[in-house]
């Protein structure tokens, strides 16, 4: 090969130049710098700052995103006579810096969503090299530039949306403001002679039913002479093609019939295989490009019915019911998360019975580790480009780094099989409708062109094989009502933001790309992120970590409803975390009720980027709350859920998979101490992929003590159990919960068993209490008088057994209520 690769991520320094620096930091000088990193990170590894993510001190940090920082290095250079070109190429700088090399400047940068690439053959000297990137306070340019471009509306203090940088990295409703700096991806020089394959992009299709692989990319160098070579193997086959360079353009191609079809997970295998591109001049290797690619056909369907415009995701020509998730950066400082991180947290997500990821688009297009991990989980993919809650200026500069931004994208993207939709913004569409963007507009560009032209433009040319969406969510008629519930895509915020959970159920889309309800971290992460004394829900540092505009308020009037709220911390912490989850359980279950009218759900969100109170399932710890447990329940393959219907309440029974699930049902109304006061069967076989709906008797429907009564429905494998209580917990008779715990050690932790002398409602461990570093496989378990609940808890190996007993560990329903007998 010709082309060779030096990573440049040793020796390097920062310095501040301009800005209000603190005299200490100031004095300290040039300090050591990791790259890939930030400057908010290298201070913090220097012990110059505190911790950023720990009590208020995002709000005594605020002055590093307004200073201009300097990071340097120092390299030796030999070089060699068989290289005729050698680049400088970042794979991600944040955000607006000039480069130089020894003391030229080579490029002023703007845009931290692509790579950017530099010819340094002529400034290269042989012996040392100096190079040096010098930032722009992040803020300072956003200010300006919004100048320049022309204000336009936006949901922050600050406007992200007039620069080329995460969007939240400058705070969110959920999210620290960090307004950070830095070399985030990696760096190298690369070397290389005569030729050499540009945005290469090797994918799999399925095409009249037989999986076919294409490749393509152009050459940058001499173009004459060249041919490119595609080799495909799995484990019992080898596919070779080979086609002719024209015009210093790549495209290879042909059908692998041996190849088997890439599934979602729940719905089949996801084999991949290693396909390699490779640039040959006169049977010499030059170049080459490698990735893993699965086969698979996929399809954004959204066709016109009798309902109004349904939505739905089709693989291998089967609609797939989605069961997703929305997905934000791990980490404000995202260079931090690594392979490991995204598959401990994609296993959360396997976890909760999810099969499709949403990478919100006012974050990152995160790294190919997480796309990679995604392949092979079965986990679909739907990225948004980077465009949220804001209107975007179309004119220039801003216009040409979208373009090279989005090609840089799709070329890296579109070979993974998970990826199945490719959607233009999140919810500016709407927004423009919504939120009274005409006026502040005043006759600007707002972003229109890029979602309905550019963008779906490019996915076309680079990557047929992947559907476009303009926005989440989504109408189809331009002119249409944008996140109308009959007409494609929802989010449902009213219901936080203005009622009750309950109102979900006023809600009847066709598909939900967002929704959620808010919770506070684990109580490990809180107390580990928040020293206040006393730790209230209104201290000092809980309001810095409650990103939300009257976030506190929210969580009070969507409790007060249903449980009494509390004056005690513990049990302010354990309500709204339970409310949380209650919440997200209950609309989801209404929603997969309402199938094939509704083809999906993804909720608002699986993840938090730092300790948080937020509608993440798993905190900025990587704990999974008591969400994840509902979603879980919620999401289940084969799922019993009771709903009201037309003239009462029905049980419907969804089985997501493909074998008949023939179940026996027996349903009873049953008083709180387990006395059956109505009772009826139901022999039901639910098809493959199919749903079955039963109306109950109006006898077990109808309460005689509301306040004392709930419906359960059990099939008689155990595998299926919905409960339905008739009235609110806090207008309900239900006593204080009594247990009988029995702990024994385990290799790994615990097996902790715990059987109710009372109805118990949503029993649940919060071990990371006895230990951070515990967890366990069940929460959430609503047990009659005599019923038994087992728990696997994994670590805690030091705890005594009366430590599963504790009143602060042993979680119910029950104690928010606070009645005896």
């Amino acid at each position: 090969m010709t082309v060779s690769r030096r990573p440049l991520h040793d020796g390097w320094t920062v310095s501040p130049e301009r800005g209000p620096v603190p005299r200490e930091i100031a004095e300290a000088g040039a300090i050591p710098a990791q790259v890939p990193g930030s400057i908010l990170t290298d201070l913090l590894a220097a012990g110059l700052i505190p911790d950023p993510y720990l009590d208020e001190n995002e709000k005594t940090l605020s002055w590093v995103g307004l200073v201009d920082w300097t990071y340097r290095t120092a390299f030796d250079w030999a070089g060699s006579d068989a290289d005729e070109r050698h680049d400088l190429v970042f794979a991600g700088v944040d955000t607006v810096a000039t480069i130089r090399l020894n003391g030229v400047e080579l490029a002023s940068v703007q845009n931290m969503h692509r790579p950017h690439r530099i010819d340094v053959t002529s400034a290269l000297r042989a012996g040392e090299n100096d190079l040096e990137v010098a930032f722009r306070s992040p803020i300072r340019a956003a200010d300006a530039a919004s100048l320049a471009l022309g204000a336009r509306p936006h949901a922050n203090h600050h406007p992200y949306n007039s620069i080329r940088k995460m969007a939240c990295s400058f705070g969110w409703d959920w999210g620290i403001d960090t307004a950070t700096s830095g070399i985030w991806r990696p760096v190298a020089i690369e070397s290389w002679s005569g030729a050499r394959l540009v945005d290469a992009l090797i994918a799999g299709h399925v095409v009249d039913g037989v999986p076919r692989v294409r490749a393509t990319a152009s050459v940058d160098g001499v173009v004459e002479g060249l041919r490119a070579r595609l080799v495909i193997a799995g484990a019992d086959f080898e596919a070779e093609f080979e086609a002719e360079v024209r015009d210093g353009a790549v495209l290879v191609e042909g059908d692998v019939p041996s190849a088997g079809l890439w599934w979602p997970r729940g719905h089949g295998e996801q084999p991949l295989y290693e396909a390699r591109l490779v640039l040959l001049r006169d049977g010499e290797e030059i170049d080459e490009h490698e990735r893993r690619v699965g086969f698979r056909s996929v399809a954004a369907r959204l066709d016109e019915d009798e309902h109004g415009v349904g939505f739905a995701i089709v693989v291998n020509d089967r609609v797939i019911e989605i069961r997703g998730a929305n997905w934000i950066p791990d980490d404000a400082f995202p260079h931090r998360v690594d392979r490991a991180r995204y598959a401990e947290r994609l296993a959360q997500a396997e976890f909760a019975g999810l099969n499709l990821i949403r990478v919100w688009g006012g974050g990152i297009y995160e790294s190919d580790d997480f796309y990679a991990e995604c392949d092979e989980r079965g986990l679909l993919t739907w990225q948004d480009f980077l465009f949220a809650c804001a209107a975007y200026s179309e004119d220039e500069p801003l216009r040409t780094e979208v373009e090279l931004e989005a090609r840089a994208a799709v070329v890296r993207l579109a070979s993974h099989p998970s990826l199945v939709i490719l959607n233009g913004n999140n919810e500016n569409i709407w927004g423009r409708q919504e939120w009274r963007w005409e006026g502040r507009l005043d006759g600007r560009t707002w972003g229109a062109g890029y979602y309905y032209e550019l963008l779906p433009a490019i996915v076309a040319e680079l990557a047929p094989h992947v559907p476009y969406t303009p926005g989440s969510p989504f109408s189809p008629d331009r002119d249409d009502r944008q996140n109308a519930a009959e007409r494609g895509t929802m989010h449902v915020w009213d219901t936080w933001n203005q009622k009750d959970w309950t109102h979900y159920r006023d809600h009847r889309p066709r598909f939900v790309a967002e929704f959620g309800w808010q919770g506070p971290p684990t109580w490990s992460t809180l107390t580990r992120a928040i020293g206040d004394d006393p730790l209230t829900p209104e201290s000092p540092g809980m309001i810095v970590h409650q990103k939300a505009m009257t976030g506190n308020d929210k969580l009070t009037d969507g409790l007060a409803p249903h449980l009494p709220l509390p004056n005690d911390m513990d049990d302010w912490h354990w309500a709204m975390s339970l409310n949380q989850a209650v919440a997200v359980r209950t609309a989801i279950e209404w929603w997969r009720s309402l199938a094939p009218y509704n083809t999906g759900t993804i909720t608002w969100q699986l993840n938090d980027c730092w300790p948080v109170t937020s509608w993440a399932a798993v905190d900025g710890d990587g704990r999974r709350k008591p969400l994840l447990f509902a979603m879980r329940a919620a999401n289940a393959a084969r799922l019993t859920t009771i709903q009201p219907g037309a003239e009462g309440l029905t049980l419907t029974v969804t089985n997501d998979t493909d074998e008949e699930w023939r179940a026996e049902f027996a349903i009873a109304r049953r008083s709180f101490d387990g006395a059956a006061l109505a009772e009826q069967t139901w022999s039901v076989a639910v098809p493959p992929r199919g749903i079955e709906r039963i109306d109950l008797d109006a006898d077990v429907a109808t309460a005689q003590d509301a306040a004392g009564e709930l419906i359960r429905a059990t099939s008689d494998a155990g595998e299926a159990t919905a409960e339905w209580f008739f009235a609110e917990p806090r207008d309900s008779s239900l006593p204080a919960a009594s247990t009988e715990v029995s702990a024994e050690r385990t290799e790994h932790g615990w097996t902790v068993e715990v059987t109710a002398g009372t109805l118990v409602r949503d029993l649940t461990l919060l071990v990371d209490r006895i230990d951070p570093a515990a967890e366990t496989d069940e929460a959430l378990i609503t047990l009659l008088p005599g019923e038994t609940a087992r728990f696997t808890v994994r670590g805690a190996t030091d705890a005594d057994v009366a430590a599963f007993s504790d009143r602060l560990v042993l979680r119910s329903m029950n104690d928010l209520i606070g009645r005896e007998g």
